[in-house]
């Protein structure tokens, strides 16, 4: 590289440019929490009438962080590979944010104090330059980044690798191709290696240790399984991590003496039942109702995309208990209902007093291997103890299902990370061994620009993903576990589309593995909280009413 270049490959300049980017982030959050209140409160119907500017102001602070935590990756003991990586990604991101901006500063509230582009230009323009990056790519071809994982974080990750290559990895293509079902040879093994219980504390026969908790050690596993098959594996710890944070946050101790150790030794299988025909992200309009009769809670109406509903023995329903729908959110309970496991396409069971719950499979391009399904509830008895925090869990249910939410956010970033990792390693392996007009794919300019594009932002939403988790062991980190999740989840659609394209024709074959990554990428955008639901409802919603907070 050039001297110049040389010099410009500074985490302390990457650092000062990121602080233009942030200063730019804080004035527009005060700009937007000032347009977005009445009367000093922040206002829904507001931020409605700025959903662009508030959906930009999102990725930028998902970006941001991302960028942050990858630079005190590469500070605190990083290699070449992570401090180009670093750098390199920090670039990327000051030119998307400058592109979401730069035409729009009165929309975003910016002047020439609070936006100064011309401040870090250069810096960037030689970060991104070809030669950066192609040099950067022959480097990668080496060594992939690390991310200064403990000797024991190591050790599981390797350990689930192992698993999800040899048992896994040879049933990956034939689950998706024919749509079957998870194999029980799977949930069994995954069982033993006591993957369902990696977020239950070791008092209710988890993994996790009460004096030093381990969120990380889930997000590696979730990974590794997804690296191979998302719906196959990955996904398999998703609906037991959701559960299990409700009943840690709200359930009464006896529902979770009983029903943990369970879900931690596999013995149950799990399904969230939230989304229903007309409310998917709107979670607090929800219609299906719960009526306490004879003894018991009688489930009526109608569920939708209710992932491994049939297979599943345990369903955590989130209910009406009050009928007055003025008060939304607050009338909402939360249940776990129980049921035979099947493993057919449809399924239906009828219990001794007529009570019958039914569910038909809706087919999906990807995510194939859980089985999604739709589920009518008609006159379904649930025992009264089975109300999530009993009689204190009445009206809470809400809130407890967006604390479960928060988890499978942070679960569900890591295999977003996981099927984005095997899409970049399957498009680095084409590009080396594949040759047109005379030399290898990777040789080419523009493929190099993509691999390092596409390495780089993975580094970045995988080193965010596991910081998230740190913040999990102490308590904190739910707002920054949606960042995670949005910038994972964008992030793999691309991820995948780019890995697709430079297999070619290949990459459009079902014989090839990249065809998969790419119809399961699709899916992180939408489920477990729609992007712009989460952008908008979630993040946005947040972080004015932080600036807000901060202006008064």
């Amino acid at each position: 590289m050039s001297a110049a270049l040389v010099d410009a490959v500074s985490l302390d300049k990457a650092k000062d440019a990121l602080g233009s980017a942030e200063l730019t982030q804080k004035a527009v959050a005060a700009h937007l929490a000032n347009v977005c209140s009445v009367h000093g409160q922040l206002a829904v119907e507001k931020i409605d009438e700025h959903q662009l500017a508030a959906y930009d102001l999102s990725f930028i602070a998902a970006e941001i962080l991302a960028a942050k935590f990858f630079l005190a990756l590469a500070e605190s003991g990083g290699g070449e590979i992570e401090r180009r990586l670093a750098v390199f990604f920090t670039a990327e991101c000051l030119a998307d944010i400058s592109a979401r901006v730069s035409f729009r500063l009165v929309e975003f509230g910016l002047g020439a104090d609070s936006w100064r582009p011309q401040a870090f230009a250069e810096w960037a323009g030689q970060i991104l330059s070809p030669e950066f990056y192609a040099a950067t790519a022959r480097v990668l071809g080496q060594r992939f980044p690390s991310f200064g994982l403990s000797p024991e974080q190591e050790e599981i990750r390797l350990l689930f690798r192992r698993f999800a290559e040899t048992r896994v990895k040879p049933l990956a293509e034939k689950i998706h191709r024919e749509d079957l079902l998870v194999p029980e040879s799977i949930v069994k093994e995954l069982a033993e290696m006591g993957c369902f219980g990696l977020s239950i504390p070791q008092r209710y026969g988890g993994f996790q240790d009460d004096a030093k908790p381990d969120n990380l050690s889930m997000c590696l596993a979730t990974e590794e399984l997804s690296r191979v098959s998302l719906g196959g594996a990955g996904s398999l710890v998703t609906r037991p991590e959701i559960l299990a944070k409700a009943l840690l946050k709200g359930g009464a101790e006896e529902q979770r003496a009983k029903w943990l150790p369970m879900i931690a030794a596999g013995q149950k299988m799990v399904c969230v039942a939230a989304t229903e025909p007309d409310y998917g992200s709107d979670v607090a309009g929800i219609t299906l109702k719960a009526v306490e009769k004879d003894g018991a809670w009688i489930l009526q109406g109608l569920k939708t995309w209710c992932t491994f509903a049939g297979r599943a023995e345990i369903l955590l329903v989130l209910a009406r208990t009050d009928p007055d729908r003025a008060k939304k959110h607050k009338g909402l309970s939360l249940f776990i209902v129980e049921k035979p496991a099947f493993d057919a396409r449809s399924f239906e069971h009828v219990q001794p007093g007529g009570g019958k719950i039914s569910g038909r499979q809706i087919p999906c391009i990807g995510y194939r291997g859980m089985h999604t399904f739709e589920v009518v509830f008609d006159d379904y008895r649930v025992p009264l103890e089975n109300l999530v925090g009993g009689r204190e869990g009445l009206g809470r249910g809400f809130y407890l299902q967006m604390e479960g939410f928060a988890g499978g956010r942070l679960q569900t970033a890591a295999r977003a990370n996981g099927v984005s990792l095997a899409a970049l390693e399957e498009a680095f392996n084409y590009a080396l061994n594949r040759k047109v007009f005379g030399k290898p794919v990777f040789e080419f300019q523009l493929t190099q620009w993509k691999l390092v594009r596409m390495a780089a932002w993975l580094a970045a939403s995988r080193q965010l993903s596991y910081q998230v988790a740190r913040l999990f062991d102490q308590g904190r980190g739910q707002m920054e576990a949606s960042l995670a999740k949005l910038l994972a989840s964008r992030i793999s659609e691309w991820i995948t589309r780019e890995a697709t394209q430079i297999h070619g024709a290949m990459g459009y074959a079902e014989e090839a593995a990249v065809s998969r990554y790419f119809v399961d990428g699709r899916v992180f955008s939408i489920f477990e909280g729609a992007e712009e639901i989460l952008a908008l409802r979630v993040i946005a919603k947040t972080l004015l009413e932080e600036a807000l907070k901060k202006g008064q």
